[in-house]
């Protein structure tokens, strides 16, 4: 009984696919391939536009960037502030020359700014951390913990100061590595300045046999920091008998010195006294244990 209604869709179906056919035979494929080429070599001519423009623009505005750095430098303008400034403006330029390249391949800006808005959840949880770095570097620009080629520690790190960007702070080590600290993590944490007051204390412990005398040892070694024209007589470099240990008497030294000059008088201190205690016949303790007889 469903025979007829079934015979009736065959036909109506057939009929379909034979227009289609039909439709398909009368096809000028010449005239569809030229087609075709022509939107092909116009594409291609907007994507070389689009990178002239691109190469074009980052090189005008290198130059230009050049140009406003150099003039900030002639007015004195704090080096961090150049350098973050300058970090500031590559990003910006970067991002405008990829709005006008994306418009001249013919990407409307409302519907690029939609693509942006449908990925701006997964964009932002990405970029929070980088956020969080951009405000710490406005941070330490208004608030000037450090300034470039300031002495800091910050965590593990301990460098000079390179330059301030707008997501990190670039630190040369002593190894004269180059270690990016994000901003924010600057700015959350304890930073150790040691170029922020006009002098530093160098301290040393230096251990003698309980035979040695002690005001012959203060003698020398405050012969030894007279001698050192790095360390200052204001505030005045002290001696003191700090503990008597186990196996040795232990001498603190503590003297003052601009902080460019802290760690050449150390070690230079220390070879001096190695020097002097063994000229002068003064000995250093050894770990040693007595072992009497009941």
């Amino acid at each position: 009984m469903y025979y007829p209604s079934l015979l009736r869709v065959l036909s109506v179906v057939d009929s379909t696919g034979l227009e289609k056919v039909e439709e398909f035979s009368k096809l000028d494929f010449n005239i569809l391939i030229a087609q075709w080429g022509e939107k092909l070599i116009n594409f291609g001519i907007k994507v070389l536009i689009a990178l002239i423009v691109f190469y074009v623009g980052k090189l005008v505005a290198n130059i230009f960037a050049k140009a406003v750095v150099k003039m900030m430098k002639k007015r004195d303008v704090d080096p961090a502030v150049v350098s973050f400034l300058h970090s500031l403006m590559n990003i910006s330029i970067l991002v405008i020359l990829i709005l006008i390249s994306v418009s001249i391949l013919g990407v409307q800006s409302v519907s690029f700014a939609a693509l942006l808005a449908s990925a701006g959840v997964a964009i932002g949880m990405g970029l929070s951390g980088q956020l969080q770095n951009l405000a710490g570097g406005i941070i330490i620009l208004l608030s000037k913990p450090f300034r470039i080629g300031d002495h800091i520690q910050a965590g593990t790190v301990e460098g000079t100061v390179d330059a301030v960007k707008i997501f990190h702070t670039v630190v040369r080590t002593f190894s004269n590595q180059l270690v990016y600290v994000p901003n924010g993590k600057l700015t959350s944490n304890e930073v150790v300045n040691f170029e922020c007051e006009e002098y530093l204390r160098n301290s040393w412990t230096i251990g003698i046999e309980y035979d040695e005398d002690f005001e012959k040892v203060k003698a020398v070694l405050m012969e030894l920091l007279e001698e050192d024209n790095r360390i200052l007589k204001d505030p005045k470099p002290y001696i003191v008998l700090s503990e008597l240990a186990d196996s040795s008497v232990n001498v603190m030294v503590r003297a003052y010195c601009k902080p460019g000059d802290l760690w050449p008088v150390y070690w230079d201190f220390n070879k001096r006294v190695y020097e002097e205690f063994n000229k002068r016949g003064i000995d250093f303790p050894f770990p040693q244990l007595t072992v009497h007889n009941s």
